[in-house]
């Protein structure tokens, strides 16, 4: 059998090298040993975007993205979706084993006692304008927190890790509904630790002057679908962030606020609010061969479909198309589900789409669901954000761990200027800078 190793040839030397093969990958240090010369730093690999770059080994998810195959340690997504709860799927993606019932029963009770936030924190976002992105406040207010809870800085600390993310994954939704009833300018409504982890969610977002607040199960079990179906993608740019500013060993608050910010951007938690904006724009169904043929032109772009992982049908997407119907049964079908439907039908039919293999992914349909359960645009990344948190902390908690943990430093390909002498101001030359001068308000 042969050796699992690669032979590269320098052909500017001339010079052969054997490097070692590890679980289909080469190590990029290994490249160094390829030098040009004494002088030579040696052969580093340049991978914008980290698109064929492993940074760590992973036992938390698998995704096959050919093959549209998604699993948490081992489990298919669709059985989880089907079997589990939002609650014991963190605890798997976090503990690694699916719990038994004194386990699970342990694990809620000690996630539903750190549901209330300080009221310090309230007051903090209360600081807030009232028109305040509901993101930009659960970024601003998850990074504040470390400042409530010193002793996460004791990372090495086990029970410490513990403590940390039951009150992260408990927490952050009570912030996140906060941030929602700011922004309506609602006042805010405690936790009802005698519901469900979504059905509690939906009574600090939608409670009014009801006594009890009683979530429509339909929508309770819709929602804690969609908190499985989101609580950790791998190596996405969130959990990337999350590992990165991790790897300087800060407290995990800091850490998770930094993959939140990451969500915050439009190519990452915003992909559904763009579905949703593209079939606002359509209009009809009518107007769907028209779009369909200024994309094919490029004087567009088809959102929800297609995915940096996925090159088959996002596995994910099946279950929010079926649970789309579900939701609708009970809310009213939204009015932009026929041009989706219609326009996903015309575009798995049409070659151009096809041989690109571009598929539904897990956005297409989740905003539909969010508007039809009167969530407004501000808030699809925050829900996003609050079932994520049990894949960063599960990711937080493995790069801590990892014996190869190294502070992120990566190499960079500098293409500046050389070396320059500084001139006097009156000698200076006119400057080559074009860039157009920024403008301070205040």
């Amino acid at each position: 059998m042969a050796s699992e190793t690669i032979t590269i040839t320098d052909n500017r030397t001339g010079k052969a090298y054997e490097l070692p093969i590890q679980n289909g990958t080469v190590r990029a240090s290994d490249l160094r040993k390829i030098k040009s010369g004494p002088e030579d730093f040696g052969l580093i690999s340049y991978d914008p975007a980290l698109s064929n770059t492993a940074v760590c080994t992973s036992r938390i998810t698998f995704i096959d993205g050919d093959k549209g195959i998604l699993r948490y340690r081992g489990y298919p997504v669709e059985q989880l979706a089907e079997k589990s709860t939002f609650l014991e799927t963190a605890y798997l993606i976090i503990k690694g084993d699916l719990p038994n019932r004194a386990h699970l029963d342990a694990w809620t009770k000690n996630i539903t006692k750190h549901t209330m936030i300080h009221e310090n924190i309230k007051k903090f976002m209360d600081g807030f304008r009232y028109d305040a992105h509901p993101m930009g406040i659960l970024v601003g207010t998850l990074g504040a927190m470390s400042t409530f809870y010193p002793d996460a800085k004791n990372i090495h600390d086990l029970e410490s890790r513990r403590v940390q993310t039951r009150r992260i994954i408990a927490k952050i939704a009570t912030i996140a509904a906060f941030a929602y009833r700011h922004s309506m300018g609602f006042p805010y409504v405690y936790p009802d630790n005698d519901l469900s982890y979504p059905g509690n969610f939906l009574s600090m977002l939608f409670r009014m002057t009801e006594l009890k607040y009683k979530p429509n199960p339909v929508l309770e079990r819709a929602l804690d679908i969609l908190f499985i179906l989101h609580a950790d993608h791998e190596q996405n740019c969130s959990s990337s962030a999350c590992r990165s500013v991790g790897s300087s060993q800060v407290d995990p608050y800091s850490a998770v606020a930094a993959a939140t910010a990451a969500l915050y951007g439009p190519l990452h938690g915003g992909a559904n609010e763009a579905v949703i904006r593209m079939l606002e724009e359509i209009g009809s169904v009518k107007n769907i061969p028209d779009f369909i043929r200024r994309v094919k032109a490029g004087e567009g772009r088809l959102m929800g479909f297609g995915h940096r992982v996925y090159k088959n049908y996002d596995p994910r997407a099946k279950i929010i198309k079926k649970l789309a119907h579900e939701v609708f049964d009970v809310t009213g079908k939204n009015p932009l589900l026929d041009i989706a439907l219609e326009l996903e039908r015309i575009a798995l039919a049409d070659d151009y789409f096809v041989s690109r293999k571009l598929y539904p992914n897990v956005d297409f349909y989740s905003g539909l669901i969010y508007q039809a359960m009167g969530f407004p645009m501000t808030m699809f990344p925050v829900l996003f954000a609050i079932p994520r948190s049990a894949g960063w902390m599960a990711q937080w908690a493995e790069m801590v761990n990892d014996p190869e943990t190294r502070i992120v430093r990566p190499l960079q390909v500098y293409k500046g200027e050389e070396i320059r002498d500084y001139a006097n101001m009156e000698t200076r030359p006119e400057p080559k800078s074009s860039e157009t001068p920024i403008a301070v308000s205040i």
